[in-house]
């Protein structure tokens, strides 16, 4: 029977296309999987905005630029820096609006409006996940040219916040409960008023000692009051707990409150000296960071893990793949591990291309069951002649892919779409309605043309779509549903006549 001005609706699993031949859900091509997310960072206005005090307008037209250029990428995430030193990006009770937007930390934009929730908005508008990325101690930092507002944690709560060297940088005590307390708070009021895919925290906890002009973090004070109290601990092994105590709480908070919203790390990409055997000397996150970031992979405490291995695939000491194996045997609860990748502004654009391109394959092939990569920063990739972006759009992003699932969470698929289609005399208009126990996140539309299966992923806005009839011969169209998690429901299918 022809389809022609009618709607119907169909949920047949297999059904008989025109030439009599059967077809099933399983003809239908899978959506490869994989996290192909990019840092966004806010600090010292490194990718948006371009500079502080810009008008709003200006503002929002970045920010698109930005979420444009992710979408023409096949990219599928993007991690946004919203508390770049104790401050926010958007309305908050608990700290001051950025410098990095408005020039002058504690004012709000002009005319008024929440650059969280425009993110959010726009990104799920175009099926792209939002991860709010914040660093949890930094109390300030010297791109911040401005006073320091009388609302930073650093006027309120002195005894907090330690002084680090002489270029003004506050860090707050990562060892004081009330620390810890007030950081946990950002988390928790970001996820409840905030429609966030996840909290993402970078390789920041103790400082860097050039923060401190070469020195320890200067936390004699509160050692001694540590061992006074009776602690027995070295002061690393102090600084380690604090940090391990708080990332557990983290993990477990969000669960408590919003146990669908994921929480990622990305620690510097080698866990200390000698793990793996080849890299010898060096960088001691262990004893610097105090960040024990085995312990947090090994015990499950996040959801996904990026550590930034921003080193090359040659490089003996340093080997990207070596390092991601060593993190790979490590995931004791297989949790989805995600690399950081560096796009190195110093190497000639076509010999980083290439490294890029080969990371991610290499990933692929490493983490079959749930690849991803990150990439720092936006800036190396929004430009239209980005040699990067080239080759990632020609090569591994030639299409779309869907986030891997995160199964401890939920592996529980959403109902199938009801499907409709209305037929005129140049177009297919397909529409369908998602069941009303979960709204998805995401639909994915197959079309069958000329014989062949084509896969287009769609936001969960998106409710219908129109096929051209012109040089077409379209037999069969399928719908499926994708929650937040990655689940994907069973295929509606409907045979076009």
């Amino acid at each position: 029977m022809l389809l022609k001005n009618i709607f119907v609706a169909f949920s047949f699993l297999f059904l008989l296309n025109p030439m009599g031949n059967a077809f099933s859900p399983g003809d239908i091509p899978s959506v490869p999987r994989e996290m192909r997310g990019v840092w966004v960072a806010t600090v010292a206005n490194i990718d948006w905005p371009s500079q502080p005090g810009l008008s709003v307008e200006i503002q929002k037209q970045e920010a698109l630029a930005i979420i444009q250029r992710v979408v023409e990428l096949n990219m599928n995430a993007v991690v946004l820096q919203v508390r770049p030193q104790c401050d926010a990006i958007y309305p908050s009770e608990l700290e001051p609006w950025s410098y990095y937007l408005t020039g002058e930390q504690g004012k709000a934009p002009e005319p008024f409006y929440d650059p969280l929730q425009f993110w959010i908005n726009e990104c799920h508008s175009r099926g792209i996940e939002l991860h709010a990325w914040l660093n949890p101690y930094r109390a300030n930092h010297t791109a911040m040219r401005g006073e320091i507002s009388p609302e930073s944690i650093v006027k309120k709560r002195p005894d907090l916040v330690k002084k680090l060297g002489d270029a003004g940088y506050y860090w707050m005590n990562p060892a004081l409960k009330e620390a810890q307390d007030h950081s946990f708070a950002v988390v928790i009021d970001i996820i409840n008023r905030y429609d966030v895919d996840a909290i993402h925290f970078d390789d920041y906890f103790y400082p860097y000692r050039d923060y401190n002009n070469g020195n320890e973090f200067p936390d004699d004070d509160t050692y001694k009051e540590y061992l006074e109290k009776g602690g027995e601990l070295s002061p690393g092994d102090w600084r380690r707990d604090a940090v391990n105590r708080f990332i557990k709480r983290v993990y477990d908070g969000i669960k408590e409150e919003k146990p669908l919203v994921k929480f990622g790390i990305s620690p510097f990409g080698v866990y200390r000296p000698g793990y793996p055997e080849s890299f010898r000397a060096g960088f001691d996150q262990y004893d610097v960071l105090y960040a024990d970031a085995r312990l947090w992979l090994n015990e499950g405490w996040i959801d996904y893990y990026a550590p930034q291995l921003y080193w090359n695939i040659s490089r003996m000491d340093l080997s990207y793949p070596v390092l991601l194996n060593w993190w790979r045997a490590e995931n004791k609860m297989n949790r989805n591990l995600w690399p950081g990748l560096f796009i190195r502004p110093e190497v000639e654009k076509n010999t980083m291309a290439l490294e890029i391109v080969n990371q991610v394959m290499i990933t692929r092939g490493m983490v079959p069951e749930s690849p991803g990569t990150i990439m720092f920063s936006m800036r190396s990739i929004i430009p239209a002649d980005s040699a990067v972006s080239k080759s990632l759009t020609a090569g591994p992003f030639r299409t779309g892919a869907l986030m891997p699932a995160y199964p401890w969470l939920d592996n529980e698929a959403p109902e199938p779409p009801t499907l409709f289609i209305k037929k005129s005399e140049s177009t297919i208009e397909v529409s369908w309605e998602a069941s009303e126990k979960e709204k998805p996140f995401l639909f994915v539309l197959s079309i069958c043309n000329n014989n062949r299966w084509t896969n287009t992923i769609l936001p969960g806005i998106k409710t219908i779509y129109s096929i051209p009839l012109e040089n077409s011969k379209v037999t069969s169209v399928a719908v499926s549903a994708v929650d937040k998690c990655g689940n994907e429901s069973k295929k509606t299918i409907m045979t076009v006549e």
